[in-house]
């Protein structure tokens, strides 16, 4: 950071009276007497990471109180930086503001994949923090296994059902996708059934895989009861709104089965709780039905939430939720952004894939065309 940058940001903070996502301060006058291991933390694990600026008190309305020794300060914050996992790398800027010294300590982003960074004296889970507006929260187990997923490459889609024998896959659709699977595959062709299952996946140590019960199941949810839709239509803009004979929902389903019949179920849902406008065109004298929603993007909204939600044992007993309000239509699915997927690369880069299995398969039975277009394709419907 130049000088004249940290300046402004010390002007802004003035200004604004406050901390930011990105902005901790510290009194620190007479020097480091407090622990910063949870902002260390927190800063660490965000992609723009943070700074850290000593010398303004907030709780005195933002006034300039200076570092009396710059050296020894950057001595002990390099000193707590050390204890960090991965070390923290600061990089230390000095200014002088109304003749006391301001000591800034940018804290970089780790990269991904060694989040999370914590701090060593509690360990992983207790020692991981999460900036939220100016507050250092401590992850919950959760986000540490985000983490931890990517970084390993956990495939959560293909650990097996030990409940389930081969028997609880629909028999008709496990000899479809077989078919299709060996079909243009000369070295798949060539293997017997038993094989081609072990090798795609869809059977491991004697049971099926939870992706094939999401696939080819019979009842998948005899075994993961919450792997569904919960979709709703209600009357207002806020859930638990009325109508006008007090009805809190227009219509309520829980829509259960493999991942191809919850997308047509869900899809049926949407279509029979959204209206279609009949658009006569002057010129033409033609007619044109509109929906309130492009039935593409729709489409492609309710796959991505199957085939990219998180498959693992921490949010195994969540749903996906789909809601339609009177002005907009919801879609919430278990899991955050995978791997270095943010939100202004979403659909402008090939990302990576959290459940490949599941995603070829649906390829292979022409669901899915994975080729990440679903996000440009709702785009374009939409604009």
């Amino acid at each position: 950071m130049y000088e004249q940058d940290l300046k402004d940001l010390i002007e802004k903070v003035k200004r604004t009276k406050a901390e930011f996502q990105t902005v901790e301060l510290k009194k620190c006058k007479g020097g480091v007497t407090e622990k910063l291991f949870d902002t260390l933390s927190s800063f660490s694990n965000q992609d723009d990471g943070g700074v850290i600026i000593f010398g303004i008190d907030e709780s005195s309305n933002y006034e300039t109180t200076g570092i009396d020794d710059v050296q020894q300060l950057q001595k002990k914050v390099m000193e707590q930086c050390q204890q960090m996992e991965p070390p923290v790398r600061a990089v230390f800027t000095v200014t002088e503001i109304d003749g006391n010294n301001i000591v800034a300590a940018e804290i970089p982003p780790v990269d991904i994949t060694e989040r999370p960074c914590f701090y060593k004296g509690k360990g992983r889970i207790k020692g991981s923090y999460v900036r939220v507006g100016d507050a250092d929260i401590p992850m919950n187990e959760y986000e540490v296994y985000s983490y931890e997923a990517y970084r390993k490459k956990y495939q959560d889609e293909i650990r097996t059902v030990e409940r389930a024998d081969m028997s609880s896959l629909n028999e008709n659709k496990l000899a479809e996708y077989l078919l299709k699977l060996k079909l243009n595959k000369a070295n798949l062709s060539k293997l017997d059934d038993e094989k081609v299952m072990e090798l795609m996946s869809i059977k491991k140590d004697g049971h099926p895989t939870l992706a094939a019960e999401l696939l080819l199941g019979s009842y998948p949810q005899a075994y993961f009861m919450q792997l569904g839709i919960i979709a709703v239509s209600v009357p207002g803009t806020e859930i638990g709104e009325t109508d006008i004979d007090g009805s809190r929902f227009i219509d309520n389903q829980r829509i259960e089965g493999t991942i191809p019949e919850m997308l047509d179920a869900a899809l049926a849902f949407v279509r029979k709780n959204t209206r279609t406008k009949t658009i006569i065109d002057p010129e033409t004298g033609k007619r044109r039905d509109r929906s309130d929603y492009p039935q593409n993007a729709v489409r492609e909204a309710i796959l991505n939430a199957l085939v990219h939600r998180d498959y693992s044992i921490h949010t195994e007993g969540t749903p996906i939720y789909l809601k339609i309000f009177s002005d907009r239509f919801e879609l919430t699915s278990p899991g955050g952004l995978y791997g270095r997927l943010t939100l202004n690369t979403l659909g402008h880069i090939q990302p990576d894939t959290r459940n490949p299995v599941i995603a070829n398969a649906l390829e292979v039975m022409g669901i899915a065309e994975n080729r990440y277009s679903g996000i440009p394709t709702i785009r374009r419907e939409l604009a």
